[in-house]
């Protein structure tokens, strides 16, 4: 929620009071932290929350000034907040937080995941301790499961990674041959769905995968549908002839 957000300088707040016109302000906090606010002066709002900014603005002019104000704060441009995001997204680079945002809004405004985009991320915190410096988001269970416990908070400062997943190609009868995402938990049956399915003429009891071991190319024929892939597999679905 906006009234969660914590202000910091370069934020544009506007503030009005009910009944007092001539008290309305549109001002940009200062890189000390400060506003300037007609009647009071000068105010401190650094990393206050709206509504500890409202409550602070009404002390102060509930102090000699007016008779119960009823003070109004909103944050009219977010400026301060920022965080890093970086890897498999289309817009890599620095990104202002328009308010509180969540790890799938950051990605959103990097203009979303690559399709090489992996099973994790990773967000590494400005001022995180020792104890626990990483926090790993699992994209899986996010994206595909619809686990929102992984939509982490992001925090001014944040550096998100999102890491680039193996890559498995797949050939012969299936509707869309080519290459795929395919991470630990990727089964030739869930490679062939990335690919479209089979095509009417798969034999699906004689699919061969191609794997290098040690260096070397290594053919294993007619594998399971439940087989579990690895990085650089190739996946050969022959034509049944019966």
């Amino acid at each position: 929620m906006a009234s969660e957000y914590h202000v910091g300088p370069g934020d544009v707040l506007s503030i009005t009071v009910y009944d007092n016109d001539d008290l309305a302000t549109k001002v940009r906090v200062s890189t000390a932290g400060t506003i300037v606010m007609p009647l009071i002066g000068q105010v401190e709002v650094q990393s206050l929350t709206v509504n500890a900014i409202t409550d602070k603005i009404t002390d102060l002019l509930s102090d000699g000034y007016l008779v119960s104000p009823q003070v109004n704060v909103f944050v009219e441009e977010f400026r301060s907040k920022k965080a890093v995001i970086l890897g498999s997204v289309r817009s890599p680079g620095l990104v202002e937080l328009s308010g509180p945002t969540s790890f799938l809004e950051l990605v959103s405004k990097a203009g979303g995941l690559e399709k090489d985009a992996g099973d994790t991320a990773t967000i590494q915190r400005k001022n995180s301790s020792k104890e626990n410096p990483i926090i790993i988001v699992d994209l899986q269970a996010l994206i595909e499961k619809g686990d929102l416990t992984h939509n982490m908070a992001i925090q001014d400062g944040d550096t998100v990674f999102v890491s680039k997943g193996g890559m498995c190609f797949i050939t012969g009868q299936v509707e869309k041959p080519g290459t795929y995402t395919c991470g630990d938990d990727t089964t030739v049956l869930k490679l062939v769905a990335l690919a479209g399915g089979f095509t009417g003429k798969a034999s699906r009891s004689g699919i061969n995968l191609v794997r290098i071991v040690d260096n070397q190319k290594k053919v294993y024929k007619k594998i399971d549908l439940y087989t579990q892939l690895k990085d650089s597999d190739v996946v050969v679905v022959p034509e049944s002839f019966f």
